[in-house]
């Protein structure tokens, strides 16, 4: 198949589509890639590319074709951000693949959901099927974290999700909490499928070195959070988790990655006087995350209470199984009952400070067979329901299913 790949994000930045389109072409299919200069979490992590932009125009073989964005920051400037892309995929996406054909459309949508603007114009233009794969419940994340507030503005952004959704021909849920949420603003359900992300393969690696930049621990138990530094992951609740152990000096937590929060938390650790206990390492590459997780006897996972959230499993979740490390979740939902259902860890309710304190203390107090033994359950658990080849075995079936279908040469509501 020739394909086009939308994603506002694309390598250099890290994310699950630069594995499908690696997998797509080894399976012998032509990708495109329609994506924006990379600007996640901001853009000085990326000087390689802006040095040499032309070094980045392939990658496994597929093609990247991209456009021009505003940086992001603060505020205001995530949405100018996003809108940047809107504007510049719509106008230029056209013109740069002029002389590309494609058979289907396939649209990664982490957030913002405006990604689905360009593909919709492309969609009809070409008039080929498009399949979106949502990770973010739009307008319902932007209410769980405060980003947007007002009721008038959540219902605009509410009737432009029901637009985008109704123009897709496939829609892939992350969660299978999510199917009924989407279905809501999709007047096409029987177009909608369960399609939860896939545990990273390298996450099961062992062999490489721990990595030098975790201070030794000798007898201290580790609790590792690796991610996105935001308003999601209940930070707040995390440290203060990390103040009722503040008397044991038998823990210690580290955090890598950055985000919106992560000047917040720096300033938090030294207020609460929690320097000693909780490291925070920054961003590295994901390549480098076994090195890290070696040094892990436990995993954090977390979300904030709010019923939205509850339905998201988070893309670290699977990965962390993988890694063979039992993981602490504090969060309710989906995410939840899957580290109850594989006997992978240990789970408190979202926003339970005091539980996460606990569970980190229950956690310790095994032995380490017993640890070994949840995550090596974790690990089965993951390549049961979670293997890459398997997953991305179901999306090619289902690109092949609608360029033969038909469905993207005739406009839906």
């Amino acid at each position: 198949m020739k394909l086009l790949v939308v994603s506002q994000y694309f390598w250099p930045e890290n994310f699950k589509i630069n594995d499908l389109v690696e997998d797509l072409v080894a399976r012998g299919h032509e990708v495109t890639i329609l994506t924006g200069t990379p600007s996640y979490p901001n853009r000085s992590g990326f000087a390689n590319f802006y040095a040499a932009p032309e070094r980045f125009e392939r990658y496994k073989g597929a093609r990247i074709l991209r456009v021009p964005l505003l940086a992001r920051s603060a505020g205001l400037g995530i949405l100018i951000n996003y809108l940047s892309f809107v504007v510049t995929a719509t106008v230029l996406g056209p013109i740069k693949l002029r002389s590309t054909l494609f058979d289907c459309i396939f649209v990664f949508e982490p957030s913002p959901v405006t990604v689905g603007i360009p593909a919709i114009w492309l969609r009809r233009l070409r008039r080929v099927p498009m399949a979106f794969w949502v990770q973010d419940l739009w307008p319902e994340t932007l209410s769980a974290v405060g980003v947007v507030t007002s009721p008038r503005l959540l219902g605009l952004i509410g009737r432009l999700v029901r637009f985008i959704y109704n123009r897709c021909d496939l829609i892939l849920a992350q969660s299978h909490s999510f199917v009924p949420r989407i279905a809501a603003n999709c007047d096409h359900p029987e177009r909608i499928v369960y399609f939860p992300n896939w545990a990273e393969l390298i996450y099961g690696a062992r062999d490489q070195a721990a990595a030098p930049e975790v201070p030794p621990a000798h007898g201290k138990f580790t609790v590792m959070f690796a991610g996105n530094i935001g308003d999601a992951q209940d930070f707040p609740a995390i440290l203060d988790a990390a103040e009722h152990l503040r008397g044991r000096q038998d823990f210690r937590w580290i955090l890598l990655g950055d985000g919106r929060m992560s000047d917040w938390v720096a300033s938090e650790i030294s207020r609460r006087g929690l320097g000693d206990a909780v490291l925070m390492l920054g961003r590295f590459a994901v390549e480098r995350m076994p090195s890290f997780f070696s040094h892990a006897d436990a995993l954090l996972v977390s979300l904030k209470p709010d019923p939205v959230l509850s339905s998201t499993i988070p893309a670290k979740l699977q990965t962390y199984l993988a890694a063979g490390v039992p993981v602490l979740a504090m969060m309710n939902g989906e995410g939840a009952a899957l580290v109850q259902q594989a006997g992978a860890g240990l789970v408190c309710p979202a926003g339970d400070a005091k539980g996460l304190a606990n569970a980190v203390v229950q956690l310790a107090s095994l032995t380490p067979d017993e640890r070994r033994a949840m995550g090596a359950r974790g690990r089965d658990f993951a390549t049961a329901e979670f293997d890459r080849k398997k997953q991305i075995d179901k999306i090619v079936s289902w690109l092949s299913e609608l360029r033969h279908s038909g469905d993207g040469k005739r406009e839906s509501r």
